[in-house]
């Protein structure tokens, strides 16, 4: 017998003490996640939860709930041995009763895994002895009060008030008899008495704590026949978290505060962190109206094209966007979907779309970097090139000029036909290596002639970090989102040091780039830019459109921030048609919608310059074009009778070139004739009989 006392001793000595049952009611303080400019972005609960006072519940519920839980708890001191007996009495003759008080209900509720809910003597100790040391900490009205505002309710909705708006969408003192009972009747079993999902169990359950209620002296028997003869009259309603302005981040932040979290001994739930991000919440709301502005436009244009074509209606048209400052890294905007609640993948880090004409900058870049001229010319017409067994002929939307082309214009009007021969003459391994220096680092890229198209699938995230790089005099900064962590009182628990630059281009080599890309939005295939946002300032960048439509891309570079966007359907089967296809015709607008409210809004400055400057490209004399003007000459001084009209010399820098639109990985593989390779790997152009 004193074995068994011990026993219980030692268990009762593990139960929750009092300093542990007064912390725990309002001892959970969510992570908080706070924008660089201080606004709250979100929070992490554990649960869906609202504390109200007890004079803000309904009086029915009140009632329904000692009626029918434990009609003697005012009586009491938090364990009812005559209400024990009677349950194991009816247990016994094989109707399970439940004998717990709703003080120990409320044990159970506080510690779920100290007390735990397993039909043990163990457990039914140490719930005993924490509703007995409940009962010598608060008053009864404080004890009714807790249990209303922890019992669960299903669908992740705990306490009184949250199960009102979930089941009725109304307060807790709101609530009406009816709709009391029909709470108070889950608390049997909440998933077997599950309003939504078993009406008819859920009834009858009503019904019977109506009667409890009646015989309790709460209902007269001709209001009770009345309201058990009433339907449910459910109205219901999934509480979600309050998703707030950056949803995607507020996710990517969820995971990565959870690992941090274990690792140093806290609890992202309970503890009161917070998080302080980089995003700027005014430009995150520019992002996000962009985003919806322009995608429900997109989207409009995308049924219209479907119903011209007596076709179903199309999926859901995804757009991502992402922002950052070039200078530190810093993410000032990110939104990864149209709407979190209808596409939760996250668009900028997670999906792998090909890139297109986005991708030609890394070409350039190798090119510059070895010293060749933006001013060279080479000739704008159908290429082959031998790869493997197969010949690679990467076409152009438009037709081919047969005009020598500056590499310039070939970046600035987006021609395949002269990119393809330069990543001839760089070679495709430069070319990648240069692309993960300046931020392509999480993606795989195929070492290959088409590389330069953009036809390795990457990330927006990772293509703006290499535009970043770009804007950052050839330096790479690895992306920041997280500046610090710090607790409930403002204590700074780890900061995180700006990262270190990394030379990843040649600085003279990124200066000549990014003003050859200044070129695509003062003149090129990104001139929209200027023309329908009317935006002023230095600015440069890129536009992409893969095979058949199925990706549009466009990124911005300006001194102070780089954006980037892209639009596609999540299946790639989809495509968008040519009237608006082209990242020129989609990622463009939702670009410069949000940039050009940034700059009403003074958040980027017009006045900020590159420190690239600004250079006319002259192009090289082109050496047929020579021997023609020495044979013409020739002719004119020494007499000839048949004078021949001199040839046209090579396009000027500027000179109008085809409608600008581009399509990054055009062409397929097939059989012909291979070209001819010079030993510099180049193609070779033959010119009225000359290589």
């Amino acid at each position: 017998m004193a074995g068994a006392g011990l026993w219980a001793a030692g268990i009762a000595a593990r139960a929750p003490t009092e300093a542990q049952i007064q912390a725990r009611p309002h001892s959970e303080y969510p992570a908080v996640i706070l924008s660089a400019d201080g606004r709250e972005l979100a929070s992490f609960r554990r649960t869906h939860r609202e504390w109200v006072r007890l004079d803000e519940i309904s009086k029915p519920v009140v009632q329904a709930l000692l009626d029918t839980e434990d009609r003697r708890f005012y009586q009491h001191g938090g364990l009812d041995l005559r209400r024990t007996l009677s349950a194991a009495w009816h247990t016994v003759r094989g109707d399970l009763q439940g004998g717990s008080t709703l003080t120990q209900q409320l044990a159970r509720n506080l510690f779920p895994e100290e007390i735990g809910r397993a039909p043990t003597l163990e457990r039914k100790i140490k719930e005993a002895v924490t509703a007995l040391r409940l009962e010598h900490l608060y008053r009864k009205d404080q004890i009714l009060e807790m249990y209303l505002n922890t019992v669960p309710f299903l669908y992740n909705a705990y306490g009184i008030e949250m199960a009102a708006r979930t089941y009725f969408q109304k307060s807790a003192g709101e609530l009406d008899t009816l709709e009391a009972a029909t709470l108070v009747g889950m608390l049997k079993g909440t998933t077997y008495y599950n309003p939504v999902l078993n009406p008819d169990r859920a009834r009858a359950r009503r019904n019977i704590v109506l009667a409890q209620m009646a015989r309790a002296g709460d209902l007269g028997s001709t209001q009770l026949a009345q309201l058990q003869a009433r339907p449910l009259g459910l109205d219901f309603e999934r509480q979600e978290d309050d998703l707030g302005i950056a949803p995607h981040v507020a996710q990517q932040l969820r995971q990565w505060l959870s690992g941090w979290a274990d690792d140093h001994g806290y609890n992202m739930y309970t503890d009161g962190l917070v998080v302080q991000t980089t995003i700027d919440s005014r430009l995150q709301t520019l992002a996000a109206q962009a985003v919806a502005r322009q995608g429900e436009r997109l989207q409009a244009l995308a049924v219209a094209d479907r119903k011209r074509r007596r076709q179903p209606a199309p999926p859901l048209l995804e757009v991502a966007f992402l922002a950052q400052d070039p200078a530190n890294g810093h993410i000032k905007a990110w939104i990864g979907s149209r709407n979190f609640r209808d596409d939760q993948f996250d668009h900028v880090a997670q999906a792998r779309r090909q890139p297109g004409s986005t991708f030609k900058p890394f070409v350039y870049g190798a090119a510059f970097a070895q010293g060749i001229n933006p001013g060279e010319t080479y000739l704008d017409q159908a290429v082959e090139i031998p790869v493997g067994n197969g010949v690679w002929k990467p076409g152009d939307v438009h037709e081919t000029t047969g005009l020598p082309t500056t590499l310039r214009d070939g970046l600035v009007y987006s021609k395949n036909s002269i990119t393809a021969q330069l990543v001839q003459r760089v070679g495709a391994a430069p070319v990648a290596k240069l692309a993960q220096a300046m931020g392509v680092r999480q993606s795989h890229l195929d070492v290959v002639p088409s590389l330069a198209l953009g036809t390795s699938p990457v990330t927006l995230k990772e293509m703006v970090s290499a535009y970043g790089t770009i804007a950052n005099d050839g330096r790479y900064i690895e992306p920041v989102l997280v500046t610090q962590v710090r607790d409930r009182h403002g204590r700074v628990l780890q900061s995180f040091a700006p990262p270190a630059p990394e030379a990843a281009l040649d600085p003279e080599a990124d200066r000549v780039l990014l003003d050859v890309m200044r070129g695509v939005v003062d003149e090129g295939t990104g001139a929209g830019i200027r023309s329908r946002f009317g935006l002023r300032g230095d600015l440069a960048g890129k536009t992409g459109t893969t095979q058949d439509n199925t990706d549009g891309w466009f990124i911005l570079m300006h001194p102070q921030l780089v954006a980037g966007a892209w639009v596609g359907f999540n299946d790639p089967r989809n495509t968008m048609p040519d009237a608006w296809g082209q990242g020129a015709r989609n990622a463009l607008l939702v670009v410069g919608d949000f940039a050009q409210q940034a700059e009403k809004a003074r958040l980027m400055d017009p006045r900020a310059v590159f420190q690239a400057p600004h250079v006319h490209y002259e192009p090289p004399p082109d050496p047929s074009v020579m021997d023609r003007m020495n044979q013409w000459i020739q002719s004119v001084f020494q007499g000839n009778a048949r004078v021949e009209t001199p040839a046209a010399p090579p396009v000027a820098i500027g000179t109008p070139a085809p409608p600008p639109r581009e399509v990054g990985n055009l062409g397929a593989m097939g059989a012909g004739p291979p070209g001819a390779m010079t030993p510099d790997g180049g193609i070779r152009i033959l010119r009225e009989g000359r290589p």
